[in-house]
């Protein structure tokens, strides 16, 4: 009687759940992926961005629900058009996980649970969470560093920013509008999910690295970083421009300070300081009041869009 309730549970879950792939050539582990969700009774999307090897044909005959992109776009633009996709189809939750088989279909439930409990609006599978999981050094190392800028620019802590693995309320789903190219869209989450004021939760995943990294992970992580830079520039531009200006400020006082006490003891005037205090000044006066100024023009569009 206990597994008959468990199997129906689990069974309902699946159905107001969706679990979305963006993949790009990943014919080699589509398959099996899609035939282990669907046996999970998951409805599976596969967005095929762009591939050139048969992802798209061997997600179809799995059972997957199949949108391709007609060239390679982006991870991003994969995910928005999950995003789209899951509104159009009206359900309570969107999964998502990467399609190259380092995470584990069997994991879905946990991840989704905290979304369908009604307890979170994004729930984030945590590499780093509590769970061993064999992670080449120079991963976690770069991992745990993007994670931090992300964190400290958001406003939102968690251990594994740039985890694919994740679910997403309704509510996460209507409100989020992720703009950004490239790889940094799980760090725009973030951002989203501080300005729409989304519960975040995480849970712990497993993750298994079978293959070498597609891209150089050098310049990927390098890519990731400017991107969260820009994404502080506009959502968080008293954080970005207000406060090194303010430092930037003080320290201009403080070097003009020690320029009148040079001129006090010598009758002199350290040009060289001087002109370097009013440097300071100016640029930290400016850049203060820039991140002021964009901080209340956010302000009113957030307010007008709330209105509208």
């Amino acid at each position: 009687m206990i597994q008959l309730q468990e199997f129906r549970a689990r069974t309902e879950a699946a159905l107001t759940a969706l679990v979305a792939i963006p993949a790009h050539n990943e014919d080699r582990y589509i398959g099996s992926l899609v035939l282990k969700l669907r046996a999970a009774g998951y409805q599976v999307l596969v967005v095929d961005d762009g591939s050139t090897d048969r992802t798209a044909d061997i997600a179809a005959v799995a059972g997957a629900i199949v949108v391709q992109h007609s060239k390679n776009q982006g991870k991003a633009a994969a995910v928005r058009t999950a995003f789209n996709e899951a509104r159009k189809l009206g359900v309570d939750a969107l999964v998502l996980l990467d399609g190259d088989s380092q995470h584990d279909p069997f994991e879905v439930e946990q991840v989704v649970e905290p979304v369908l409990a009604g307890r979170a609006d994004l729930v984030v599978g945590s590499r780093f969470a509590g769970v061993t999981s064999r992670i080449p050094r120079w991963r976690t190392v770069g991992q745990h560093a993007l994670t931090m800028a992300t964190n400290f620019g958001s406003g939102v802590p968690v251990s594994d920013s740039q985890s694919g693995f994740r679910a997403f309320s309704r509510r996460a789903l209507e409100g989020m509008r992720l703009q950004h190219v490239g790889f940094s869209v799980e760090s725009e989450m973030q951002f989203e999910a501080k300005a729409l004021g989304l519960v975040v939760e995480e849970v712990p995943i497993s993750v298994h690295y079978q293959l070498a990294a597609k891209r150089n992970p050098v310049t990927q992580g390098i890519n990731v970083l400017d991107a969260v830079l820009r994404l502080v520039a506009q959502h968080r531009p008293l954080l970005f421009f207000s406060l090194p200006g303010v430092l930037l400020l003080i320290a201009g006082l403080a070097l003009g300070v020690y320029v009148a006490r040079i001129y006090e003891a010598t009758l002199t005037l350290a040009v060289g300081y001087a002109m370097l205090t009013v440097l300071l000044s100016v640029v930290g006066v400016l850049s203060t009041f820039v991140g002021v100024m964009l901080h209340t023009v956010r302000a009113l569009f957030a307010e007008f869009a709330k209105r509208s």
